[in-house]
């Protein structure tokens, strides 16, 4: 039997707090809050308990984004990786309070960078992720590491695999998969269906990561959707990501006349 995934709508904690947190309430939107540098820093454990309660008070779902912006979790620099380790260990001070379904991470992976330490990188990258994932997941959560300029699903796989042991699962973003992966979307959802929790969607053109409106881009969204029915892989948990309020509507308007769930 399939299940609904619940729709999150992503935006940043800064954003969410000082401006949409009564517009989501108002709406019945669930959000999938990012968590930068900044907003880690900024907010009291008394201003993000008193988000969650209201949050919660209405039934809404959340989804957590992690940080991202300069880490590296499989960096060969020590020195990064326990700036890393440091974000990180913020956010998990976050997931208890949000009681999230999710908490979405990217892996920092980027091959024209880590290409000649690859192995290195992979060792790196599993231990920091292995302590990442026991702890989210002992808070009753589930890690999800998300494909960014990741160009084959083969190089997110070789880290999905010793983690899923540690119920860590795969995001697919199919903005990111369109501007930066090599290989077709449907060798993606082969490839990593196994471990398929969630999906970020958006749409461009293939030239940049525009974060526009679903059907206003090529990606063929129609496409996904029947690709993960005929595998009956449903995802737990759909992200929109728009980059402009103006794009929300029109997107939930068109995934609702689209999803198969």
């Amino acid at each position: 039997m399939k299940m609904t995934p619940t729709l999150q709508v992503n935006i940043p904690c800064k954003m969410f707090y000082e401006s949409y947190l009564d517009r989501f309430i108002q709406h019945g939107l669930n959000p999938e809050i990012g968590f930068d540098a900044d907003a880690l820093d900024r907010y009291t454990p008394a201003e993000l308990g008193a988000m969650a309660r209201r949050l919660h008070q209405n039934a809404l779902h959340v989804t957590l984004h992690g940080p991202f912006m300069d880490l590296s979790p499989g960096s060969p620099d020590p020195e990064i990786r326990a700036v890393t380790r440091h974000r990180f260990e913020q956010l998990m001070e976050i997931v208890p309070v949000f009681k999230p379904k999710t908490v979405v991470c990217h892996t920092g992976y980027d091959h024209r960078r880590y290409w000649h330490i690859r192995d290195t990188w992979l060792e790196n990258s599993l231990r920091f992720w292995t302590w990442a994932g026991d702890k989210i997941q002992n808070a009753g959560s589930v890690l999800v590491l998300e494909n960014v300029y990741e160009q084959t699903p083969q190089e997110l796989g070789e880290l999905l695999k010793p983690l899923q042991s540690r119920a860590v699962g795969f995001c697919l973003d199919t903005g990111h998969q369109s501007v930066f992966g090599s290989a077709p979307m449907e060798t993606w959802v082969e490839t990593l269906a196994p471990f398929l929790v969630q999906l970020h969607l958006h749409d461009n053109t293939g030239s940049r990561d525009d974060h526009l409106a679903l059907g206003t881009g090529n990606i063929d969204f129609k496409k996904l959707f029947h690709h993960l029915n005929a595998l009956d892989r449903s995802p737990h948990t759909i992200t929109l990501e728009p980059h402009r309020a103006e794009a929300l509507w029109p997107s939930i308007k068109y995934l609702e006349a689209l999803c198969p769930w």
